[in-house]
């Protein structure tokens, strides 16, 4: 069996649990800071807007940064545009904000040909009533530019997300996680013991809100793929704290409970070379898919990979010492 970290080796991970919990209540009082300060960018899924999946002819010289200001002069609000697909075919998605109707007029700045502006006088002339129209207009506008300054294309799909979906889609959001928790926390009570479940909860929220406060910080959007993350940080790092657990409740049945810290800190040592070697595998994949998986995949790969390095952090510094603070004051470990 390959072991990275030697047999034997004994680091004292509780006596550092203080100075572990300052640095994440540190990062989650950043995080809350970011919060206030900057809000949380929401993407498409949860705020609402419209989303255009365009493809190119292979010889037409196009990329993300003449798009976005060709969205931008045609007057999308706070447009994005991310690459995906072959190298050799252009294909983009295209996203931006709903539209209000404030922003039905087309701007000044759009290349459009006179037929072009022509026809969208027409469509906004038979349409102007609908009240769905100012995003469709703007898709038409931006699609006819496409054709008159860059080139021929084809447009994939449209899809439009209206803010009260988007809401909806948030409150779906938070119950998943929610109710994620909650099974996990009854599953650890009937696997281990009702005191072993509070410290591996704890950690999952811990990993969740340091994830979710460093892409506040940064400034990156929460979409669908970002919740599918968190979703998936949570069994990973259950798993991990689950395996160090199990050797926990072997090493407490081997000894009694006033060498409790000793256990924790045997229990966390005997299982540290598992967790680095399952942590570097795991992130060597994500890793892989974070620098060459493309923009699509990116906010995916980021978050797990942020998920995978917290995750491991958080079963040694936050599951074991709320298991220790637990035991200390409803069990029969003493106070140290």
């Amino acid at each position: 069996m390959l072991e990275i970290v030697p047999s034997g080796t004994h680091i004292d991970f509780i006596g550092r649990r203080r100075l572990a919990i300052a640095v994440s209540l540190l990062v989650l009082l950043a995080s809350a800071v970011a919060v206030a300060v900057q809000g949380v960018r929401f993407g498409i899924d949860f705020a609402g807007g419209t989303e255009i999946a365009v493809r190119f002819d292979p010889a037409t010289d196009v990329d993300e940064g003449a798009l976005r200001s060709l969205a931008g002069a045609c007057g999308a609000p706070e447009p994005a545009v991310v690459r995906y697909g072959e190298t050799d075919v252009p294909e983009f998605l295209i996203r931006f904000r709903p539209v209000e109707e404030a922003e039905r007029t087309p701007a000044d700045a759009c290349p459009l040909s006179d037929a072009s502006r022509r026809h969208l006088e027409e469509v906004d002339e038979a349409t102007g009533a609908d009240a769905g129209s100012p995003g469709a207009l703007l898709v038409d506008r931006l699609t006819l530019a496409m054709r008159d300054s860059i080139g021929p294309h084809e447009v994939m799909r449209v899809e439009f997300v209206g803010p009260r979906v988007g809401s909806e889609l948030r409150g779906d959001a938070l119950k998943a996680l929610s109710i994620a928790l909650l099974l996990i926390l009854a599953y650890i009570a009937f696997r281990f013991s009702s005191r072993f479940a509070p410290g591996a909860v704890v950690a999952l929220l811990h990993d969740i809100a340091i994830t979710a406060g460093i892409f506040v910080m940064l400034g990156l959007q929460f979409d669908l793929q970002v919740l599918a993350a968190l979703l998936a940080i949570l069994g990973y790092s259950l798993n991990d704290t689950i395996i160090v657990y199990d050797r926990i409740r072997e090493n407490m049945e081997l000894r009694t409970k006033h060498d409790l810290i000793d256990v924790l800190n045997r229990s966390v040592n005997q299982t540290l070379s598992r967790s680095l070697l399952t942590s570097l595998t795991t992130l060597a994949a994500v890793l892989c898919l974070l620098f060459v998986g493309g923009d699509v995949i990116r906010p995916f790969a980021l978050a797990m990979a942020i998920g995978i390095v917290v995750g491991t952090y958080s079963t040694v510094f936050i599951a074991s010492p709320v298991l220790l603070w637990l035991e200390q004051r409803f069990g029969e470990a003493p106070a140290k």
